[in-house]
């Protein structure tokens, strides 16, 4: 009986950090097209199959286009967010090839939490 308890609490524990994990802000600052960041900034290809760590990142394979959106900045220069059909997510910027530039002169903007959304079954959770 005991040996069940610790086990569930173990996977409680785990449970618990990979969710924090999921909800951590990964910059404070992207570049975007325009101000809202809804206007698509180029158009990618993968380079390399990729599969995120969690459901805030876009899993593709190799020879897919994604539509890039935006890219984080200052803190985390490597990751950009784009789109494949209707999946959403970020990825890293060096498993993909620029195929066509859109819009050439980024601005910079503030995060939001909502950047930072992971869907975990019916909820959302922030950090």
């Amino acid at each position: 009986m005991t040996g069940i308890l610790d086990q569930r609490i173990l996977l409680l524990g785990i449970s618990f950090l990979t969710s924090l994990q999921s909800t951590k802000v990964l910059s404070e600052w992207k570049k975007c097209g325009d101000r809202e960041c809804e206007t698509a900034m180029s158009r990618v290809q993968a380079t390399t199959d990729y599969l995120g760590p969690d459901c805030r990142y876009l899993n593709f394979k190799t020879g897919e286009e994604i539509m890039v959106y935006s890219k984080l900045s200052r803190k985390n220069e490597n990751l950009w967010t784009g789109s494949k059909g209707k999946d959403f997510g970020y990825f890293p910027k060096d498993a993909v090839k620029v195929e066509e530039v859109f819009i050439s002169e980024e601005v910079e903007v503030l995060t939001k939490e909502a950047d930072f959304l992971c869907l975990h079954g019916d909820k959302y959770t922030f950090e």
